[in-house]
């Protein structure tokens, strides 16, 4: 008998270039936009007038410097600090946003925020009391405040930061989130690959059961292109980003807080190849340093960029906050290549059915790690080390390492 997971599994792994990418639960706000955007939408939905009407404009990795709560000494102060510094993201971004749109010549449609810019990560603070004290809410201030700061700029915002769930008590899930000019959250995707942190990959058949593949693999249909968005690390994982490529994705929002460095490292090398492999721009912001942090500051600095859907990096930051990593998105000419019959369309030349039965198989990490029955299991931080190691020991006791 085939599984659940055997066709839910074929199901991403056979999808067309064609799917919408339908809101769920978690994207019910994705219809959120302006007049004109709708507009666009409605025109030709995925065609060429569609395309024809996305002009070129800028889009920016912000490298801002992410400040830790991990000092904090409860919610309410945790709370404080975080709207304090959402309340100086606004004149960095608009600051940036006029110098580049006079250097440039295309106005900022986009702005992309580094990972967990508003808490930086827990560190060995446990899962239960991390999620008290930084995760956000759903509707919270603080998105309430994005959403604000989104409609003032009259600008996309990406973002990323830890966040809450009512479905899943004591936990908390790492977010990217995309927010529209018109101050709504119109994407919420949740990393699934992360090493020690609840991912909805741990909680697989409840999450399953009350989003669907679609508000596992978000893909946001705006008058900008379509967005999805990719979370630190996983740029390392090619399926993540072709799965989201599958589903209409054009833009990669890819929030990430890394260790900067002169020569490639494996996430620039990932950014590039993930960018080729789907015809698709890479907007990647990384942190500034962390503030707050017993870590030395520039531990996590530099390095963000843009690359274009040819795997070209064409811009590229130094360290330190800077808005310098800009480039101009060109949707009409990313859409004209995925078109044009060529050995370099590697999206048409996909043979998904080579390879899903593999998929299909038994994966190396465990799904529902986090789940006894139907309870949620609220693990410590060395639980996730225990099931890798667990795997570890089955994968050679099965030859395949």
């Amino acid at each position: 008998m085939v599984s659940r997971r055997h066709l839910l599994a074929s199901a991403v792994i056979s999808a067309g270039i064609g799917l919408a990418g339908r809101p769920g639960e978690l994207l019910a706000a994705s219809a959120g936009m302006d007049d004109e955007g709708q507009k666009t939408m409605n025109a030709n939905a995925g065609g060429e007038t569609q395309a024809a009407m996305i002009k070129p404009y800028s889009a920016v990795a912000m490298q801002l410097a992410a400040q830790s709560v991990e000092k904090s000494p409860d919610r309410a102060s945790a709370r404080r600090q975080m709207a304090a510094m959402i309340e100086t993201l606004e004149p960095k971004i608009r600051s940036s946003a006029i110098f580049i749109a006079q250097y440039g010549g295309s106005p900022v449609r986009l702005a992309v925020l580094p990972e967990y810019l508003l808490t930086s990560y827990p560190g060995r603070i446990s899962i239960p009391d991390f999620a008290e004290k930084a995760a956000l809410e759903i509707d919270g201030p603080e998105y309430e405040a994005l959403g604000a700061m989104a409609q003032r700029l009259g600008m996309f915002i990406a973002g990323n930061a830890y966040e809450a769930d009512p479905h899943f008590p004591k936990l908390y899930f790492q977010t990217c989130f995309i927010i529209s000019p018109a101050g709504e959250v119109v994407l919420r995707y949740r990393r699934l690959n992360s090493m020690f942190a609840p991912t909805p990959h741990d909680v697989w058949s409840k999450y399953l059961d009350i989003y669907g593949l679609d508000g596992v693999f978000p893909v946001a249909r705006t008058e900008i292109g379509n967005l999805a968005a990719i979370a630190s690390e996983e740029i390392l994982y090619p399926e993540i980003a072709r799965a989201l490529a599958l589903r209409g994705a054009e833009v990669f929002a890819h929030s990430s807080s890394e260790i900067g460095s002169p020569i490639d490292t494996p996430k620039d090398i990932a950014k590039r190849a993930r960018a080729q492999e789907n015809l698709a721009y890479v907007v990647s912001a990384n942190t500034a340093g962390i503030d707050f942090s017993a870590m030395p500051f520039a531990s996590a600095d530099g390095n963000s960029m843009v690359v274009d859907y040819k795997g070209r990096v064409i811009a590229e930051s130094g360290t330190g906050e800077t808005f310098t990593a800009f480039a101009d998105i060109d949707i009409a000419g990313l859409r004209a290549h995925r078109r044009k019959p060529s050995m370099t369309n590697f999206l048409a030349r996909q043979r998904l059915e080579l390879f899903a039965a593999t998929y299909a198989g038994q994966s190396p990490q465990p799904a529902n790690s986090l789940m006894k029955g139907n309870d949620i299991v609220v693990p410590d931080r060395d639980m996730f080390l225990r099931v890798q190691e667990q795997t570890i020991e089955r994968m050679v006791k099965e030859g395949l390492i």
